[in-house]
């Protein structure tokens, strides 16, 4: 495929996206159905937070993501917005924290993709039972990733060619499986295990508690921004773009709200686990239709979309990382590349990392407590990424406000500030919850739990401070200097 660049030479209009095919772009990069059973809990009031985070979260996210793409469009992402407006050393230590967020989250989606194995086979109960065998669970962690990481190293129409099918195979599909049969199920009579009063939609925020789970439902949302790049191929984007978005956030929204009232219908509230409702959920459906050999390949098709979706990640924050390095920011050795151009060194230590974690896993009290810590100081990482770059969006409007934006957040600077002023809130009020145990979910100590928390977020912002430091003029790669 020419690139735009070269069709613009040859006299042939560049590809376009229309509003339908930007807009799919966006639910597949953001939709997951992993984290439906952490939100089933609340039954209705989860409507309430999920149209929360739509609003102080996915539609700012995705709308200043777009301004600064296209006022900034070099390479480095988070990198080069952030440094922009507050110099390189915080536009280091802002594309270090995505890919730090999204590596250790790798664990919390591998944990699916280990559950939804060891469901394929025929008895539930001893499925069950191996789903929650912690050995079992880091054994499938460390097979499924470093597959990934092996397809990934082979070149980008590799890991988009698995990606693609994973995303169509591994949640599409199944999510339309689990409303339709749901609807059915509910419509025939059968039993709703949680109660749809109208006054339950608003949550009890006197109850801090009560808050803690629905925070991590921001970092559900998160990656929207990664599309933002396709801004500048959508015609009459002022228009077209947030209609885009707009549209890609109600069927977000949707699918999450009925995917996960669905898990609430079909499983008690004191029986829902993290880590298995979901396939739990499916099994319930197909025993009671008669159409029990289905989950097994259900759960096989949910494992298959895990690592789809590991693979479509895998290579995206550290692909930034390399683009980052080369311009001096990290050692040679690790601005190594295979001959598919494919970041290697980054990879291979990438994956040392998601193993060290994963090993880290059987000392912790149970799976489901590892995989809300885990998930919790992912959230905690990636969300002072985006409390940096609303920051960072509203401060480029005083500080450049000539750069050419061929896409601007509409409403002039008082827009920018409703915008992304929205969303630095919300993100700081999903940052500080994530501090505080669940009460829903046993944890061990709650001190520990955040001793844990703070300590691991502590070093991890630390270290990049401590990269940029020791920086050496010998790490600037040759064709950075060429520039």
């Amino acid at each position: 495929m020419a690139s735009t660049s070269d069709s613009m030479a040859q006299g042939k209009p560049s590809a376009r996206l229309s509003i339908v095919t930007l807009a799919v772009m966006n639910i597949t990069t953001v939709v997951s159905l992993r984290g439906l059973p952490s939100e089933a809990e609340y039954g209705i009031t989860s409507a309430f937070y999920y149209l929360f985070a739509a609003l102080f979260f996915l539609i700012p996210v995705s709308l200043v993501a777009a301004e600064l793409a296209t006022g900034w469009p070099q390479k480095g992402g988070v990198f080069r917005w952030i440094g922009e407006a507050f110099g390189h050393r915080w536009g280091f230590v802002a594309i270090y924290l995505q890919w730090v967020a999204t590596t250790i989250w790798f664990p919390t989606v591998l944990i699916f993709a280990a559950v939804s194995l060891a469901f394929i086979g025929p008895h539930p109960a001893a499925d069950s039972q191996l789903a929650s065998n912690r050995m079992y669970t880091v054994v499938i962690l460390l097979l499924v990733y470093w597959i990934a990481t092996l397809v990934t190293l082979r070149g980008i129409r590799s890991s988009a060619r698995l990606a693609t099918l994973g995303g169509l195979i591994g949640t599409i599909i199944p999510v339309v499986i689990l409303m339709m049969l749901t609807l059915v199920y509910v419509l025939t009579g059968n039993p709703v295990h949680f109660v749809a009063h109208a006054a339950d939609f608003f949550p009890d925020l006197t109850n801090l508690n009560n808050l803690v789970l629905a925070s991590s439902i921001f970092l559900f949302f998160g990656g929207m921004e990664i599309n933002a790049v396709h801004v500048v191929e959508v015609d009459n984007p002022s228009r077209n773009y947030p209609l885009a978005i707009i549209s890609a956030a109600i069927a977000t929204v949707v699918i999450f709200v009925f995917g996960t009232l669905c898990i609430a219908t079909l499983i008690p509230k004191e029986q829902i686990n993290l880590v298995q409702s979901l396939l739990i959920a499916y099994n319930t459906l197909f025993d009671h239709f008669g159409l029990h050999w289905l989950g097994e390949v259900l759960a096989a098709m949910l494992a298959f979309g895990v690592l789809g979706q590991i693979t479509a990640i895998v290579a995206g924050p550290s692909t930034g990382l390399l683009q980052v390095g080369r311009s001096g920011y990290l050692p040679p050795f690790l601005q190594k590349t295979n001959r598919h151009g494919v970041q290697q060194r980054i990879l291979i230590f990438q994956g040392i990392v998601v193993s060290i974690i994963s090993v880290l896993l059987v000392v912790l009290p149970s799976v489901q407590s590892a995989y809300q810590i885990l998930g919790q100081l992912a959230a905690i990482l990636y969300l002072l990424m985006y409390i940096m770059m609303f920051a960072a969006a509203i401060y480029l409007r005083y500080k450049e406000p000539n750069t050419p934006r061929p896409y601007r957040v509409p409403g002039g600077t008082v827009g920018m500030w409703v915008v992304a002023g929205a969303g630095f809130i919300g993100s700081l009020m999903a940052f500080v919850l994530s501090f505080i145990p669940p009460s829903q979910i046993p944890v061990g100590n709650p001190g520990s739990y955040i001793l844990i928390l703070v300590v691991g977020s502590l070093c991890f912002f630390v270290i990049p401070l401590i990269i940029y430091a020791c920086r050496k003029p010998s790490w600037l790669s040759a064709t950075a200097r060429q520039q």
